[in-house]
């Protein structure tokens, strides 16, 4: 194979060599998504090195639900983080699991450990529990610990049948109450929920906890290598064991831990997205300011964006927080790549040009993509009305101010060259609209006496030709970098101004006409010349109600 990219595939590499635990196997690794809310860009990284390493050493990738804790589990976001995933351009083939699948087999084992003596039901309270854990020199024993073991195969039954209250009891593992690791402290196993399961109804009213049901559901499925996210690493120890003192056929996986993925002015959170979301903070999982997967989407980012975004970040053994401008960089990248080039005015005043002939118009061939010869032209029209943005004029002009004020000419895009003559006010004194002439000879751009033109090229729109449009610019989310950080409340750090609607815009009039972005799916992506790069939202954009999110402004600010 080629040449490892990272440690993880040298660890891989080496389990795959003559003699070593995968010699002559097919790597099998597994995306475990909590079904408790939406992926955002934090899921990405991991379920990129889930996926990716399977197909970097053509082996396979389960996706697997971790739904062993009912609480805030729902079907709803068992379908959107498949079609996440599908969006990113990963598959599962026929390999979809759920942890739930396994509850009878993982009852089953859980009462091997305990006819073995490994493991006891106990009657601590969680309060008791935290005491009884000890400190790091003088561990407590529970009074159950030795509870005989046909006395704790009893209870253990019992819980099942639902004979006691949430609480009375747990299942505890019987390890090492002297560990320094307080993982291995006889860690609980179970523990008595009733609550309805998403897929399993009322018929469970005992849930095995992450950290007992993970290894089982690994090793049940075959999978070599349990790669997650650096947290878990002191629970490695309680994986390790978990898979060694139960009875499964078949190789043990190993686990792999890496770094999560931190961003700047944002939080990773599913409780405090969801937090924003139920007090109304945002419009939804999906509002384009979170870092929601369904939300980056609706913006305008693209999947190989993002998954450009995890390659370049790469994997490490070390937390480190990334520059969010990083990402947006990379959409910046592949939308400069494929993006059209449109004209949008978003602040609009009307632009007059007193000497093109009134009801005449004619149409300019431009260029979709200069950097794709490929996307062809299209033709524009122009006319005498015309809109320009608003602050692309001054009456009295600023220091090295080049765009229109009374006397100085520029260049309207792909058309001619103006000259300013002067405006209209209205009984306020606002200007409300901007004269100018023309130079019939300069079709294009440029003089045909050869003169240099000091101003500056400014967009348009033809007044009589173009269609209306809301426009939504997006901002950080938060004002504070770190709004996770120690003695901070994240909602105190929610920046007001992170979006600002425009109504009233005017665009070309071919935009009338583009095609309306389907839900799960990247919608195109335009350059509005000198704005940014925009969609339409998949949402709330119509035929006759265009509505476009910015995706990303066109000046870069990573500093690559």
């Amino acid at each position: 194979m080629e040449e490892t990219r990272n440690f993880i595939e040298e660890f891989v590499k080496e389990d795959l060599s003559e003699g070593n635990r995968c010699y002559g196997m097919k790597v099998h690794t597994r995306f475990p998504p909590e079904p408790n809310g939406y992926l955002h860009i934090g899921h990405c990284k991991a379920l990129t090195i889930d996926f990716s390493t399977a197909e970097r050493f053509g082996g396979l990738c389960n996706l697997r639900f971790d739904d062993t804790n009912p609480a805030k589990e729902d079907t709803e976001y068992v379908n959107a983080i498949q079609e996440d995933i599908h969006w990113l351009g990963f598959d599962w083939g026929d390999r979809l699991f759920y942890g739930s699948d396994y509850f009878e087999k993982t009852y089953e084992l859980a009462l091997e450990l305990i006819r073995k003596g490994l493991a006891y039901v106990c009657e601590l309270t969680p309060e008791q529990f935290k005491e009884y854990r000890g400190d790091t020199t003088h561990p407590a024993v529970s009074p159950w610990r030795d509870r005989p073991i046909e006395e704790s195969l009893d209870l253990f039954q019992r819980m099942r049948a639902g004979e006691f209250p949430e609480g009375k009891y747990t299942l505890r593992a019987k390890i090492d109450l002297a560990s320094g690791n307080f993982n291995m402290r006889d860690p609980v196993l179970y523990r008595i929920r009733y609550i309805e399961h998403h897929r399993q109804g009322t018929k469970w009213c005992i849930f095995p906890m992450y950290d007992f049901a993970h290894p089982i559901q690994d090793a049940l499925e075959g999978i070599t290598h349990s790669l997650c996210s650096l947290e878990y690493e002191a629970h490695r120890p309680l994986y390790d064991w978990v898979v060694s003192n139960v009875t499964i056929p078949g190789i043990k996986p190993r686990q792999i831990e890496f770094a999560r993925l931190g961003i700047n002015y944002t939080v990773m959170s599913k409780r405090k997205l969801r937090q924003l979301v139920e007090e109304g903070k945002v419009a939804g999982w999906d509002d384009p300011r979170m870092p929601t997967l369904c939300g980056l989407r609706r913006r305008g980012y693209t999947a190989a964006s993002i998954r450009e975004f995890c390659n370049r970040i790469g994997v490490s053994k070390v937390d480190s927080t990334v520059d969010w401008a990083l990402l947006e960089s990379c959409l910046r990248d592949d939308l400069n790549a494929h993006a059209k080039r449109v004209m949008a005015v978003l602040r609009p005043i009307k632009l007059t040009v007193t000497n093109y002939p009134e009801g005449q118009s004619e149409l300019l061939e431009v260029e979709n993509n200069p950097l794709e010869p490929d996307a062809g032209t299209r033709q524009v029209s122009f006319s005498r009305h015309l809109w320009i943005e608003a602050d692309d004029f001054m009456e009295v002009p600023a220091p090295k101010y080049k765009r229109l004020h009374p006397g100085f000419e520029v260049r309207l895009k792909g058309a001619y060259l103006v000259t300013c003559t002067g405006c209209i006010k209205d009984e306020n004194g606002n200007v409300t609209e901007v004269l100018c002439e023309y130079d019939p000879a300069s079709r294009g751009g440029d003089p045909a006496d050869g003169r240099k033109v000091k101003g500056a090229t400014i967009h348009w729109v033809d007044a009589d030709n173009c269609a209306d449009a809301e426009v939504r610019l997006y901002s950080y989310l938060f004002s504070d970098p770190e709004p996770d950080g120690p003695d901070k409340n994240f909602l105190d750090c929610l920046n007001p101004n992170s979006l600002e609607i425009l109504t009233g815009c005017k665009v070309e009039a071919c935009l009338a006409d583009a095609p309306m972005p389907v839900q799960g799916k990247s919608a195109e992506g335009y350059q509005f010349m000198r704005q940014g790069y925009f969609c339409l939202d998949n949402r709330d954009a119509a035929p006759g109600h265009l509505v476009f999110n910015r995706s990303v402004a066109l000046k870069d600010s990573f500093k690559k």
